[in-house]
């Protein structure tokens, strides 16, 4: 029989779109992450810019979702032309009650982290909807459910921020010095994943004062909720990025299970 090497769950700070053909620090992590991550059968990603009333996956074709705006031109040329995962779907409709099949285009909380982690677009995607219906706890639970995928070697990630307030955000200014605020909420995040202090994660918006000013919605966040809950207690887990922009958009990421 062969042998497949469980593969690791990623939480990544996409932050600005700009960040799929641009060059920093952050990029630099991801492109360094490429080369020591071992390739998966699939990735399943959980993006913030996909939420449904109901749990839905989606079939894409090569072309992808430019879902920005006022952007320069080169970001709406870029391509990434991988498969669709469409093998999964048998064992995710066992898992997810009442999943729907959708055609979809790829959106950029996808594109954008994929074209660093897997240039080559070599490895099949499917992307999970965000269930608009589902409370911080249900996400959670669905995250420990889609584990389970990882012992057979599909990598899930997670595509949001653990800071996401763009009315806040001094977006003209990617240095600009960092909100207390912003400060302290990344540095709760921090805290509850080094410590699996996963509750704290799901009552997030009482458990941490400033929740509602770093995330006046909440589906930047709640692909963390998924990772954290696709992770294990035996496994070790690394901060791939630590980092706050804009004044408080935090970038960070979190790998468990590399």
């Amino acid at each position: 029989m062969l042998h497949v090497s469980k593969a690791p769950a990623l939480f990544v700070g996409h932050g600005n779109p700009m960040n799929a053909i641009g060059d920093n620090l952050f990029i630099a992590s991801l492109n360094n992450l490429s080369k020591t991550l071992q390739k998966p059968k699939a990735v399943l990603v959980i993006s913030a810019h996909w939420s449904t009333p109901f749990s839905a996956i989606s079939l894409h074709e090569s072309e992808l979702l430019y879902d920005m705006y006022g952007f320069p031109k080169e970001l709406y040329m870029v391509t990434y032309p991988a498969k669709n995962a469409d093998f999964l779907i048998p064992q995710l409709q066992n898992i997810i009650p009442n999943l729907r099949v959708e055609k979809r285009a790829l959106d950029h909380g996808v594109w954008s982290v994929l074209v660093h982690l897997f240039p080559d677009a070599d490895v099949p995607v499917l992307q999970l909807s965000i269930n608009t219906k589902f409370s911080m706890k249900e996400h959670f639970e669905m995250g420990k459910a889609l584990e389970v995928l990882r012992e057979e070697g599909v990598m899930i990630v997670g595509s949001g921020n653990v800071t996401h307030n763009l009315r806040e955000a001094v977006l003209g200014d990617k240095d600009a010095s960092v909100d207390a605020w912003a400060k302290e909420f990344d540095g709760f995040v921090k805290d509850a994943l080094l410590t699996r202090d996963f509750d704290a994660l799901i009552d997030f918006e009482t458990s941490q004062r400033y929740a509602h000013l770093a995330h006046p919605t909440k589906e930047h966040f709640i692909p963390l909720l998924y990772i954290a809950g696709a992770s294990k207690n035996d496994e070790k887990s690394r901060f791939v990025y630590e980092g706050i922009e804009h004044g408080n958009l935090s970038m960070r990421s979190w790998i468990t299970g590399e």
